[in-house]
Formats: C-alpha cells, sequence, structure tokens
C-alpha cells in the first residue's frame, strides 16, 4: 500500500540533505528544534516564493501529484496559475490535501494539511470514506498559520501520528505570503473532490484529475488574502475529472450553484459576520468542471469562470 508520509519526505530529503543550498535558492529556513523535529519556514521569517509553493502543495498532496506554475492572462491582464495532476486524486485531496486539522496548543493555532493526517485519522470519516490508514515512522504535515511552532506543538502533533517528535516535519507558511497564495489555488481539485463527497458521490470512483487555477496576489493581511485565494477558486478554478460513472448529484458541483455567487468572498464573509457557517455551503465548489465519465463516454461541462468578480477581488491597479 502508498505511504503518503513517506512519498512527501521523499520530497524534502534532498532538501534537508543540501540544507544551505535549497534555502538560499527556495527562500526558506530550516531549523531543528530541541526536540528534534524539523521546522521548514516557508513564508512566516523568509520571503518563500513560487519554488517553495510548489514543494509546499507536493508535500501536501502526500507526493502523489506534479505541480507547476505558468503565467497566463485574464482580461489581459498576467497573472501566476497553478497546474497539477494527479492519477490518486481521493487519497491526495481528501486524505492529504484536505484542511481536516484544527491544531490548537496554549496560544497557538494552525490549519494542518498533508500526510500526516491519515496517521492521526484527522477526522476519521474521511479515512473509513477511503478504506485507507497510513503506517509510516514519519509524519509529514503542513501548517497553515503565521507563527511557527514550538516544542510543544510538535509534541501535541507527534503523540497524535504515534511517532518521536524527530521523525515530525512540518512545512509553515501563512496566508498572505506567496507560498500561502499557491498552496490555496493548489486546492482546486481538492475542493472539486470535497464537493462530490458532500453530494454523496463515491469519490474512489474518480479515476484521475487535472485542475488549475490562478494564484491571488498577496495582499496586506491573511483576512483579505483568505478572500482573494478563496476567489481564485470559486470564480476562476478549472478541474478536468476522469470518473468511473457518473451521477446526477454532480449537476450541482460548481459554485455558480451558491445562492452567495456573484461577490468577492472577502465581502461574503463579512456581510456573514465572519461567520462560515452563515455562508450557502454549495458556493465552496470550483468555477468550471468537466468531468468524463469513462463507461458512457460522455463528458459533461459544468459551471462558467468569472473574471470580473476575480480581478476586482485582486485589487488591481
Amino acid at each position: 500500500m502508498i505511504s503518503v508520509n513517506e512519498l512527501a519526505f521523499n520530497l524534502i530529503e534532498e532538501i534537508l540533505d543540501y540544507e544551505e543550498d535549497y534555502e538560499e535558492e527556495y527562500k526558506i529556513n530550516i531549523e531543528t528544534l530541541d526536540n528534534g523535529a524539523t521546522i521548514i519556514d516557508c513564508g512566516v521569517n523568509v520571503p518563500g516564493g513560487y519554488n517553495a509553493g510548489i514543494l509546499y502543495t507536493q508535500v501536501c498532496m502526500g507526493g502523489l501529484a506534479d505541480v507547476d506554475v505558468y503565467i497566463d492572462t485574464i482580461k489581459d491582464v498576467p497573472l501566476t496559475f497553478i497546474k497539477e495532476s494527479t492519477d490518486h486524486p481521493a487519497l491526495a485531496c481528501l486524505g492529504c490535501q484536505k484542511a481536516g486539522w484544527q491544531i490548537k496548543v496554549n496560544d497557538y493555532f494552525a490549519i494542518g494539511s498533508g500526510p500526516a493526517r491519515a496517521l492521526a485519522l484527522k477526522p476519521k470519516k474521511t479515512y473509513e470514506l477511503l478504506d485507507y490508514e497510513d503506517d509510516a515512522e514519519y509524519a509529514v504535515i503542513t501548517l497553515e498559520s503565521d507563527k511557527l511552532p514550538n516544542e510543544k506543538v510538535i509534541e501535541y502533533i507527534a503523540r497524535e501520528c504515534d511517532v518521536e517528535p524527530e521523525d515530525v516535519y512540518a512545512l509553515i507558511a501563512p496566508t498572505a505570503s506567496i507560498v500561502g497564495s499557491v498552496q490555496i489555488s493548489g486546492r482546486i481539485i481538492e475542493m472539486a473532490l470535497y464537493k462530490m463527497a458532500e453530494l454523496g458521490y463515491d469519490v474512489k470512483k474518480v479515476l484521475s484529475a487535472v485542475g488549475r487555477c490562478p494564484i491571488a496576489p498577496v495582499l496586506e493581511d491573511n483576512l483579505k488574502a483568505m478572500g482573494a485565494t478563496n476567489d481564485s477558486l470559486l470564480y476562476y478554478g478549472s478541474v478536468y475529472l476522469v470518473v468511473d460513472g457518473y451521477s446526477e448529484e454532480l449537476n450541482a458541483i460548481a459554485s455558480c450553484e451558491a445562492s452567495d455567487y456573484g461577490k468577492p468572498f472577502y465581502e461574503i464573509f463579512r456581510n456573514a459576520d465572519y461567520d462560515f457557517y452563515k455562508i450557502d455551503p454549495k458556493l465552496f465548489a470550483p468555477a468550471h468542471v468537466a468531468i468524463n465519465d469513462v463507461r458512457s463516454g460522455v463528458t459533461k461541462v459544468l459551471g462558467k469562470l468569472n473574471a470580473d468578480v476575480l480581478l476586482q477581488s485582486y485589487q488591481l491597479d
């Protein structure tokens, strides 16, 4: 059976072996805590960059995806995009990349993603759905936070994953950073798989997936950045899925089905008194989806791209 933690560790092993070279090249910082844990700062106290963003996204997906960035235009505005592909969509996206672990230790808070979740079974129902449980000596986790974790945080993660603290490898980036923007746009396939599961579709029937999404400019604070990065997915994220059997519930997969659709996410969030639960859950979906059913040979196209809302959200001058 595939070990997503072992695959993710393979991605960072060379970086750890040639630490000084990669710190300079990727604009990251690597440190070892007193308990032996490895902390890779991808944007808290360092600039980070697109190479670090690609690494973060690949690690977040358990080493089961090819990821790259490129430039394209929207209404003649040059913007960076992420593209990714995986032949293990459910495991890479829901089993690893899903932001399924809220980590709270004293005054530290982070959203935990990555393959370490498969060791800690966070949340357990996801792995029951996937019929998957990892067995690895390393725990590799990605943390969305504007603070680096200390020994207490790592000890909590290690206990939950049943490994020693010295075998925990954590990559950290804030939302308002280059890596933060890259890795959130890199969740475009995950967003589609999550919505499919919410609609009651068996995500194990998704055979392969390809996604592309614009990468939001870095904005002035984490709240504004959260809005812009979500808009990248909701208004201009595209996914191509290959499935073994199409079901009619998938007709509702795109974000335009939501009552809140049509405004920048920051505005929607503010109008909801900053309460996610007051937002129409149909909004949390990709903008544009094509689904190829290998059983029938039919490809269904759903949703639409919305450049106007996206460019408004990006605060372009």
